[in-house]
């Protein structure tokens, strides 16, 4: 008879998992930096454990999730809908508040229809593999996000990366394509960069190949544009983007997706998208927060021009400590610190001096490219930020990281 308490050896494919240690090991040093846990709303500053922390590594851009007209809209449709739909959109799901948000959605991105699903992760996945057939290419930005390479391994079409924000380099890629449909797929603010895509050399560049373009604006929607509605908007390109795909769960400050597009390219999407038909559809708190928070984008654009005194601050006073933040233009700011042991320490240093920041590390970037990556909001205060800016200083300057001679 066997020991009850020998230990089963698991199955082959679970190996991987019982083997893995990385994450173990690096907790064990003190440098873990994810999955933190916060027991406070997503503000300019949170709470951790018992600590209250200066909030810099937020895609909430407007300062939107703990507006109290957001929450109030949010609570109103659960107590009118319930906390869910029971269902997709394609069948029982649809409420009269998803059609209005994607009216709203359609009007304030300058195209016929939009189409709202359950999280930006699934708009790409599903716009991508939906459109991209065995005879068809998608050119991307090799910076572009994970949810676009996935709906690119998730079609049948050929995936053909160019490098980042190069519009020779696509070039290169395009005029040696054979026949076929072409769609160019590219962030219109890069998630880690913070760049802005070179949309108007790629929409010239697309029109000349007879290529569609799908800008993913995530980290545009309430930045970028008149009415803070994208990249295409602030190209004024609004007529030559076919597809426009965009987030709830940053400026929107809910979760979400949708995309905007000719009223074809939605009835297509709407009856071939696997990730819509088959997936649950936004409960109604989610999609009323949406509503909201778009209602108050538009109607109050002081938001947005402190958004940008805020990024133009930080920048400024970043560059001036001597730090190179790559090619941002945009409240994404990338301190390229180089080495990814420094980086932990850094991020190690500012955590236990109450400020939220994120460590990017390669593979998430190129060797000797590990950064911190600070974002601001339209609701930090001048005050928030100088502090933040004291203490980012003492730290890098006590851990050697600054770039400039000391006066």
């Amino acid at each position: 008879m066997s020991d009850c308490t020998e230990k089963k050896a698991p199955p082959q494919l679970l190996e991987k998992c019982v083997n893995y240690t990385a994450s173990a090991e690096v907790k064990a040093m003190g440098y873990y930096p994810y999955f933190r846990m916060i027991s406070s709303a997503q503000d300019t500053e949170v709470i951790i454990g018992d600590k209250k922390m200066l909030m810099l590594g937020s895609n909430s851009y407007m300062g939107l999730t703990n507006d109290p007209r957001v929450k109030k809209a949010a609570i109103e449709a659960t107590e009118k809908y319930g906390s869910g739909c029971a269902g997709s959109r394609f069948l029982n799901g649809t409420l009269d508040i998803h059609i209005q948000l994607e009216e709203r959605l359609a009007r304030f991105c300058n195209k016929e229809a939009a189409l709202v699903f359950t999280t930006g992760f699934q708009t790409n996945l599903g716009t991508i593999s939906a459109l991209v057939g065995p005879k068809d290419f998608v050119f991307i930005d090799k910076s572009d996000h994970a949810s676009i390479i996935d709906g690119c391994r998730l079609g049948f079409g050929k995936v053909i990366k160019f490098a980042h924000n190069n519009p020779k380099s696509l070039e290169k890629k395009l005029e040696t394509c054979p026949k076929g449909g072409k769609l160019i797929v590219i962030d219109g603010v890069y998630s880690m960069e913070g760049d802005i895509a070179r949309l108007p050399e790629i929409v010239k560049l697309a029109k000349k190949y007879n290529a569609a373009v799908m800008t993913d604006d995530a980290h545009s929607i309430g930045v970028l544009g008149s009415k803070g509605n994208g990249t295409s908007d602030h190209f004024g390109l609004n007529d030559d983007v076919d597809l426009i795909m965009g987030t709830f769960s940053k400026s929107l400050a809910s979760i979400g997706g949708f995309l905007a597009a000719s009223n074809s390219v939605v009835e297509y999407l709407k009856h071939n998208s696997r990730a819509l038909i088959f997936s649950a559809s936004p409960t109604p708190a989610n999609t009323a927060a949406a509503l909201a928070a778009l209602e108050i984008i538009e109607n109050e654009p002081e938001r947005r021009a402190k958004l940008w005194h805020n990024t133009h601050k930080m920048a400024d006073a970043l560059k001036d400590m001597g730090f190179n933040l790559g090619t941002s233009e945009t409240p994404i700011l990338p301190v390229i610190i180089g080495d990814n042991m420094d980086v932990f320490k850094f991020w190690r240093y500012l955590h236990e001096e109450g400020i939220f920041v994120n460590p990017i590390v390669s593979p998430a970037v190129p060797p000797n490219q590990a950064l911190i990556r600070i974002s601001v909001m339209a609701t930090h205060t001048d005050e928030q930020l100088d502090k933040a800016l004291a203490i980012i200083y003492k730290g890098a300057k006590e851990l050697g990281l600054l770039n400039r001679k000391e006066k």
